[in-house]
């Protein structure tokens, strides 16, 4: 039977806080900044939730308990769920932050910290010109909806040492290159990120990243990687990634964990037996996932690693090369046949303006409507973009998601952008995780597919992301600690955006608050928001 708000409040607590009002500011003297009235509270540890009051006072949370003392500003949490503020473990939300701080599509699925630096790509690099100190200052200048941690992209360190060149690193460079590392964590990023299927992140070696995670160690911090390979390889993937973890002497983070082609679904038992053995064995591994069946990614993905090396330029000139184009068509195609054909892959972005028809659109119906090959289609967006061009591929398994995300060591994340339905940053056609991912698994898979219970879900949300970057005073609803609070509807709560319609924000969720201030409240926004940047602790 389908949950209502009503019974999910434990039965007498409308008669215990039946004395307290909606919302209102209070014209007496104020004990506290907020108070959040009567809410079953989730304390972010698996715990049970239980019907309390929550107040805050200077961002802090102050008091919980039965019946606190009067705020400046209360929220009536009567029948709903309060939650710490939910922390995306692997995000790209920062990449608009300077377009349109509000992070709408963020902020609106409850989510009040992001990490950032996902995929082997940060804002800064950890040289003098490109500190994460001035990365810090800069978000916290902006004043984001959103609190932005940052872990160091290995691919954007190789880069500013090496460029797009396919070759090992010189002792001289990786020396430079781990005194960037080195650089980034002693100003706080909370981890170091490898994105192996992209450029130049692809052309490092074992040694050089296990050279370049050891400055983790010390800190306790994680190496999140984008593993070599998601398909036909991925055991291979696993053991390198877990070898590094090994070799480094620090945590594994499996980003965005997947078994990619319907061949390689049967695999994720050999996956998790590969995990589990090695954490036995003393390894701190773990992983995340968002709830979706589809991947998002840069067509250019769809191409062999070596065809992209030294940059666009050479990329495009092989495409058109007879010694090469030939090979790069064949291994293409067969990449296509892995995921199912050019039906499976949706054209999300593209930087030609001539192009933007594509946008939205399965490569393989708009190759059809047009009297064209797909794979030359394919080849003409990229060049008429200058190799920018983002796609979707829908090549993985609802049971091994149900699996992954319910595994003890899997946790949450979006793995998606910053937009806003309105403004500057609607554009494209981009993956409906960037806006609903986090009420899709409280919607789809607590309330309706009993995947999770919901406490689990808010821990494998918020207190299991937080420990796993260093952010301690994050992730749980505990006195003394920074109040990042969501308040949502169990009963209500719910993905709205799609794949054919994405620009759409969720449902359910009655309130955010982000450092004590309400930037979410029955669906409007705060005008400054209260974000700010953070430092792994």
């Amino acid at each position: 039977m389908t949950t209502t708000r009503r019974s999910f409040v434990t039965s007498g607590a409308a008669a215990l806080l039946g004395s307290f009002g909606g919302p209102a500011v209070l014209a007496q003297r104020a004990d506290y900044d907020l108070v959040i009235r009567g809410g079953t509270l989730f304390d972010g540890t698996g715990a049970e939730g239980r019907i309390v009051d929550l107040a805050v006072a200077n961002g802090r949370i102050a008091a919980v308990g039965s019946r606190v003392a009067r705020g400046r500003e209360e929220i009536d949490a009567r029948g709903l769920a309060v939650a710490p503020g939910f922390i995306d473990i692997h995000s790209h939300g920062d990449g608009t932050l300077g377009e349109d701080p509000r992070a709408e599509s963020v902020v609106r699925q409850g989510i009040t910290t992001i990490v950032a630096g996902a995929d082997g790509s940060s804002r800064a690099s950890g040289a003098d010109d490109k500190s994460f100190a001035d990365l810090f200052l800069s978000l916290d200048r902006l004043k984001p909806a959103v609190n932005v941690a940052s872990m160091i992209g290995l691919g954007t360190v190789r880069g500013a040492v090496i460029g797009d060149r396919g070759r090992s690193a010189t002792a001289t460079e990786l020396a430079r290159m781990t005194a960037m590392v080195e650089s980034a964590i002693a100003d706080g990023a909370c981890g170091a990120s490898s994105g192996l299927e992209y450029t130049p992140g692809a052309f490092a070696s074992r040694d050089e990243l296990i050279t370049l995670c050891r400055p983790l160690a010390p800190r306790r911090l994680p190496y999140a990687t984008h593993m070599r390979n998601e398909d036909d390889r991925l055991l291979d993937a696993i053991d390198e990634s877990l070898a590094v973890a090994r070799g480094a002497g620090c945590a594994l983070q499996i980003s965005h964990l997947k078994t990619q082609g319907p061949r390689n679904w049967p695999k994720l038992d050999q996956v998790f037996n590969r995990i589990e053995a090695s954490r036995s064995a003393g390894v701190d591994v773990a992983f995340d996932r968002y709830p979706y069946t589809a991947y998002s990614t840069g067509l250019t993905n769809l191409f062999p690693v070596w065809s992209r090396d030294g940059g666009v330029d050479a990329f495009l000139g092989r495409l058109a090369a007879t010694a090469t184009g030939p090979r790069i068509r064949q291994e293409a195609l067969a990449k296509v046949d892995l995921i199912g054909g050019w039906d499976n892959v949706l054209v999300s972005s593209v930087r030609a303006v001539a192009d933007r028809n594509a946008e939205g659109k399965r490569l393989g119906a708009y190759a059809r409507d047009r009297g064209a090959d797909p794979y030359e289609l394919a080849v003409g967006l990229l060049r008429q973009s200058r190799g920018d061009v983002g796609m979707l591929g829908f090549a993985m398994s609802e049971e091994n998601l149900e699996r992954i995300l319910k595994h003890p060591l899997g946790m949450v994340c979006t793995d998606g952008v910053a937009f806003a339905i309105d403004g500057p940053t609607r554009r494209g056609s981009p993956h409906p995780r960037s806006a609903g991912s986090f009420p899709r698994v409280l919607a789809r898979y607590v309330r309706e597919r009993k995947v999770l219970s919901l406490p689990e879900a808010i821990r494998k949300m918020t207190s299991l992301p937080a420990s796993r970057v260093r952010l301690n005073d994050r992730g749980r609803l505990v006195v003394g600690l920074a109040a990042d609070v969501v308040a949502f509807d169990p009963a209500r709560i719910a993905d709205t955006a799609t794949f054919e319609a994405p620009f759409q924000y969720p449902a359910g969720i009655a309130a955010v608050v982000v450092n004590g201030v309400a930037a979410l409240r029955d669906g409007q926004r705060s005008a400054i928001g209260s974000g700010r940047a953070l430092r792994a602790g």
